[in-house]
């Protein structure tokens, strides 16, 4: 069950270093989303706008983002979707659907970006460990985040 059940966004320019819960903080200037995982659990969860990650709706009033917001590498896996500020929770996936949708993603980046795909033994090397996570300045974080996400 989420207990973020609304998100009210707020663009700006810098994603805060600490991120308030129940807050979807946007920012245009760096191209990416960062709000507190809507379980509850408190961990911040970063979504990069480009070509083969998420895209972003903003109709005036709320926001949406898509596709779906999977937290695999979170020790809740949590699972939703937000739509027009509304946070909607979406079914768990198996590790075999999580496989099948990275390898997706590395291709469609691989496509997109003209490269190489890595091999599956790349990927498992680079998951983030705890030291990458306690990297506190702003840039670190969305640098560590960005490439996590070009290598999954």
């Amino acid at each position: 069950m989420m207990r973020h059940e609304l998100l009210e966004h707020a663009f700006v320019e810098h994603i805060p270093e600490k991120v308030k819960p129940g807050i979807l903080y946007v920012s245009m200037e760096y191209g990416t989303a960062a709000h507190s995982c809507c379980c509850g659990c408190g961990e911040e969860v970063v979504t990069p706008f480009t070509p083969t990650d998420w895209k972003m709706i903003f109709d005036g009033e709320t926001v949406s983002l898509n596709p779906s917001i999977g937290n695999w590498t979170l020790d809740c896996r949590s699972h939703y979707v937000i739509k027009r500020g509304r946070v909607i929770e979406a079914g768990p996936w198996t590790d075999e659907q999580v496989a099948a949708e990275r390898l997706r993603d590395q291709k469609a980046k691989a496509r997109h970006y003209g490269t190489s795909m890595q091999s599956d033994v790349d990927v498992i090397a680079h998951e983030p460990t705890a030291v990458d996570q306690e990297t506190h300045s702003l840039i670190g974080r969305l640098w560590q985040r960005l490439s996590w996400f070009t290598r999954k």
